[in-house]
C-alpha cells in the first residue's frame, strides 16, 4: 500500500500517451468512414437504426478531437498547459461520450428487440422522427447528468509545481464527488446494462427460433451481441468498478497502487469504446460491412433471389 497516490502515478505517463495515440487514429478514421457511409449510402433508407448510429458516431468524433490534449498532458509528465476551462470541457466531453455511447447502445438494442418481436407495430408506428426525439432526450439527459463535472473538474499546482487537471476539487468535495460517481455508475451504466442485455437475450431467443431469418441475419445478430459484450467487458464495467473502488479508498485516505493502475487502464479502455463502435455498425448495416469486408456468399444469393 502506498502512503500517497503520487507514488502510483508513473503508470499514467508510461501507458496512456501511446494508448490514447492509437485510439485517436483508429477512432477518428473508423468513425469518419462509418459516418460517411451512413450519410451517403444509407440516405435513401434513413430508418431508425441509421439515426441512432449517426448520433453515436457524432458523439465519438466530438470527444476524439480532445484526445491530442490528453496525449500532450501525459507526455509532459502530467502538466496541463491548456487552462482551467479546457480541463473542464475535456472532462465534461469524456463523460458525455461515455454515457451517450451507453444510452445509444441501449437504444439500438431496444430498437432491434422491438423490430424482431413486434415487426408489424415497428413498420406501421415507429418512424425516424420518433427516434430523433429519443436521440434529443438522450443528449439532454446525458448533458444534465454530466453537468456536475464542470463544477468538480479543475486545475491546480502539485508538489512539483506542475499544473494538473483533476476530476474533483479536493477534500471538501470528495464525499459529494463520490456520491456523484455512484449515481453515474448506477444510472449511467448498471441500469442500461440490464436493459441492453435483456433486449439482446430476447433478440437471440426470437432469432434462433425463427426459421424465416436467414443465416446471414443470424450472423449479423451474433456480431452485434458480441461487439456489445466486448464493449461492456472491456470498456464500461472495468472503468466504473475500479473508479468507484479508487474514490472509495481516497475517502479513507488510503492508496493502493494496483487499484489505481487498474483505474488508469480502465480509463484508457473506456475510450476504446469509440474504436469498437464501427464493428457495431458493420453488424447493423450491409453497406458498411460490404465496404469493409466485401460481399459474402449469402449476399450474392440474396441478390439472385431478388432478380
Amino acid at each position: 500500500m502506498a502512503s500517497n497516490i503520487s507514488e502510483c502515478e508513473g503508470i499514467q505517463i508510461a501507458i496512456l500517451p501511446p494508448m490514447f495515440g492509437v485510439e485517436f487514429i483508429v477512432a477518428l478514421a473508423g468513425n469518419l468512414f462509418a459516418l460517411r457511409l451512413l450519410v451517403v449510402r444509407e440516405r435513401r433508407n434513413w430508418h431508425t437504426g441509421v439515426v441512432l448510429s449517426c448520433n453515436l458516431a457524432i458523439s465519438d468524433l466530438l470527444y476524439v478531437l480532445t484526445l491530442p490534449l490528453l496525449i500532450v498532458y501525459y507526455s509532459m509528465g502530467k502538466h496541463w498547459i491548456f487552462g482551467d476551462t479546457a480541463c473542464k470541457v475535456e472532462r465534461f466531453l469524456f463523460n458525455c461520450n461515455l454515457y451517450v455511447s451507453i444510452f445509444f447502445i441501449m437504444a439500438i438494442s431496444v430498437n432491434r428487440c422491438v423490430a424482431l418481436t413486434c415487426p408489424f407495430f415497428t413498420r406501421s408506428r415507429v418512424e425516424p422522427i420518433h427516434v430523433k426525439l429519443i436521440s434529443v432526450i438522450i443528449w439532454i439527459t446525458v448533458g444534465v447528468i454530466s453537468y456536475p463535472v464542470l463544477k468538480f473538474a479543475t486545475t491546480h499546482n502539485d508538489r512539483n509545481n506542475n499544473t494538473i487537471c483533476v476530476s474533483d476539487l479536493g477534500n471538501k468535495s470528495e464525499r459529494a464527488h463520490f456520491a456523484y460517481r455512484i449515481f453515474l455508475a448506477v444510472f449511467g451504466c448498471f441500469i442500461p446494462f440490464l436493459v441492453t442485455f435483456t433486449s439482446y437475450f430476447v433478440v437471440i431467443r426470437v432469432a434462433w427460433k425463427n426459421v424465416s431469418i436467414t443465416t446471414l441475419e443470424k450472423r449479423k445478430i451474433a456480431l452485434l451481441v458480441m461487439s456489445v459484450v466486448v464493449l461492456y467487458a472491456l470498456s464500461f464495467l472495468p472503468y466504473h468498478f475500479f473508479q468507484i473502488y479508487h474514490f472509495y479508498l481516497k475517502l479513507q485516505n488510503r492508496a493502493i497502487c494496483w487499484v489505481y493502475y487498474m483505474y488508469q487502464v480502465g480509463k484508457g479502455l473506456a475510450i476504446l469504446n469509440m474504436c469498437i463502435h464501427p464493428v457495431l455498425y458493420m453488424a447493423l448495416f450491409d453497406s458498411i460491412r460490404v465496404a469493409c469486408c466485401g460481399k459474402s456468399p449469402e449476399d450474392n444469393s440474396n441478390i439472385e433471389m431478388r432478380k
